[in-house]
């Protein structure tokens, strides 16, 4: 069996992403908010990953958008005015990828936001890579 292995290509990366953000877009309205959180998180994560690759950063294994987002203002300070939407998305992986007995009950509301504002922050990113 062949070992796969992870692409260092930005855009397989971006692809990726815009495919967690339309499966959000799917699940959200279904009243899937763990799970759509969840694919909000990857999104940033995979556009994050696919701006620093770009840079020639080496990939690490992490979903904490707050280290990633570090990296990327070590290139561009711009990337900072995005910090309290990555500290807070950063959480959706926990909630939705482990059972606890406290949940922070995340609501529609608030997931649609991060959403909206995900959506701004890939934007941002796809201008900075033209």
């Amino acid at each position: 069996m062949q070992e796969s292995k992870e692409s260092f290509h930005p855009k397989d990366w971006f692809m990726k992403a815009d495919a967690d953000i339309r499966t959000a877009k799917i699940l959200l309205p279904m009243g899937e908010l763990g799970t759509a959180s969840f694919h909000v998180q990857q999104a940033l994560e995979k556009y994050l990953k696919g701006f620093l690759l770009g840079r020639g950063w080496s990939l690490k294994r992490t979903h904490d958008l707050v280290d990633l987002l570090n990296e990327a203002v070590a290139f561009d300070n711009a990337f900072e005015k995005f910090r309290s939407l990555c500290e807070m998305v950063t959480e959706f992986y926990v909630e939705d990828r482990y059972p606890f007995l406290m949940s922070s009950e995340l609501n529609s509301n608030e997931i649609d936001e991060a959403l909206k504002k995900t959506e701004e922050f890939l934007n941002f990113i796809k201008e900075k890579i033209r």
